[in-house]
């Protein structure tokens, strides 16, 4: 008699859980993704504004990890790729905009000179950048923050203009309290090498190209990345289900049981395995009462607020003021605005349109206030910093504020640690794995990496390890 075929669920819709889906299509498995929201795809989503269709989320990928670029070959989608038509970006600080040095490491520089013509920090700051060529190696025992570091070796002010407002644009965090090891590993790894920190950051960077273009870093796919999701649901095979909250998880002598929906009308489902790719804290609510020690270091990674607002303006209302990709902005300075990208200037497919799209990222770790003010309100208070920072005149012809509550997990001093004792915790109970953001990077490119260790994991337990089918009825 044929072995009854496993069942793997899948908490969470969102890029990890739909790439682990995709990665089990082809094990021996019958997979269910469970989505408590109305929608699959979490921080992936496209719609119109201005009659352009555009990213609410996350709108580009790293092209310099293959996991990203891997999928969307996988997924059929390698046509639909499109790349940047600009790459250059600014920093509107200061007073100015004003070109991002082009050799910097995540905004630690390995150019002083370049760092000083560029006039992002003062010349006393580019002064004290200099120190850090004579200073004697930095001691770190143990993880530190990013700016106690990079602080220690080229002073504040290249942290508060440089260094904080690339990692608030990727994380929106504060590099006070940003791990160093867990959000800039490698400059991290080469700065045990080198007792310069720019030295450090310039054996990261590639060698200057003498002429040609410079190969692109991101790429996007032609409707959106938010047309991804869907893409890869279809494909998985799965039974993707939304507005299925998982309320509890539990160890059953068979495999695993969730409870789904609400307590007056739960709905049970068995599983033989079970990937958690949901956010930090929902996973660590369910991890509770079978793995405490996961659960509780879970429950230490906080998550911070963002928005998108897009805006739309006329053809030609920049003229020259929209150049580049886009522009970052550092909290020091003041603005609600921390990031602006010229989507129609970075995506010239975009452009055909005849409208010239802007996103503006609005909010940062604490401050959850401004992101209270209603949506016309921080539109417009988007629009105004754009004109002061652009001098575009004119109102925005269609706006669009997507709200991203607790959508981005900090990497805090210690995250590497605390990530250690989650993976410990969930390997002690066969069948289980955790894939998502919370744990080794923020983009997708690192999503998906999580996802396919996850589904290898399960694979591999529901193949060789699994008990025999005891999932075979849900009820």
């Amino acid at each position: 008699m044929d072995a009854v075929q496993r069942h793997v669920v899948i908490v969470g819709g969102g890029i990890a859980g739909l790439a682990a889906a995709f990665f089990l299509r082809d094990a021996a498995v019958r997979v269910t993704v469970l989505e408590g929201g109305p929608r699959i795809g979490g921080k992936l989503a496209v719609s119109e504004v201005g009659g352009v269709a555009v990213d609410e989320g996350a709108e580009a990928l790293l092209v310099t990890r293959p996991e990203g670029t891997g999928l969307i070959a996988a997924a059929g989608l390698e046509e639909q790729r499109v790349a940047p038509g600009t790459t250059t970006a600014a920093i509107w600080t200061r007073g100015a905009l004003r070109a991002l040095p082009r050799r910097q490491f995540m905004g630690v520089p390995s150019d002083l000179a370049e760092l000083a013509a560029s006039g992002v920090v003062s010349t006393e700051g580019v002064t004290r950048a200099g120190a850090d060529l004579t200073l004697p190696a930095t001691a770190r025992d143990g993880d530190v923050s990013v700016a106690g570091y990079v602080a220690g070796r080229l002073g504040a002010e290249v942290v508060d203009r440089l260094v904080d407002p690339l990692l608030g644009g990727v994380y929106a965090g504060v590099a006070s309290e940003l791990s160093f090891e867990a959000t800039l590993p490698a400059l991290a790894a080469a700065s045990r090498r080198y007792p310069s920190l720019a030295e450090a950051a310039g054996s990261l960077l590639p060698k200057e190209v003498p002429s040609g273009p410079r190969r692109p870093v991101f790429t996007t796919l032609a409707d959106g990345l938010g047309t991804l999701p869907d893409v890869l649901a279809k494909a998985s095979g799965a039974d993707v289900r939304t507005g299925a909250m998982v309320r509890e998880l539990a160890r059953t002598p068979a495999g695993w049981r969730l409870t789904v929906g609400s307590a007056a009308e739960p709905e049970y489902v068995d599983a033989d395995a079970v990937i958690l790719a949901a956010p930090g804290r929902p996973a660590g609510r369910l991890l509770g009462s079978v793995a405490g020690a996961a659960a509780a270091a879970l429950e230490e990674i906080s998550y911070a607020s963002m928005a998108i607002v897009a805006l739309a303006y006329p053809a030609g209302a920049f003229g020259a003021g929209a150049r580049g990709s886009g522009y970052l902005v550092p909290a020091v300075d003041g603005h609600a605005v921390k990031a602006v990208t010229f989507s129609t200037v970075k995506w010239p497919h975009l452009a055909a349109s005849g409208m010239e799209v802007v996103r503006c990222s609005v909010g940062r770790i604490g401050e959850e206030t401004l992101l209270q003010r209603a949506d016309d309100e921080l539109a417009g208070l988007a629009a105004a910093e754009l004109a002061a920072a652009t001098g575009v005149t004119g109102v925005p012809v269609d706006t669009r504020v997507t709200r991203w509550g607790g959508a981005l997990p900090q990497y805090t001093v210690g995250h590497l640690a605390r990530v250690a004792r989650i993976r410990a915790a969930v390997a002690a109970q066969p069948g289980l794995a955790v894939c998502g953001a919370a744990y080794d990077g923020v983009g997708i490119p690192a999503c998906v990496a999580t996802a396919r260790a996850a589904a290898d994991q399960i694979a591999a337990y529901c193949t060789a390890e699994g008990p025999a089918g005891a999932a075979a009825a849900d009820g």
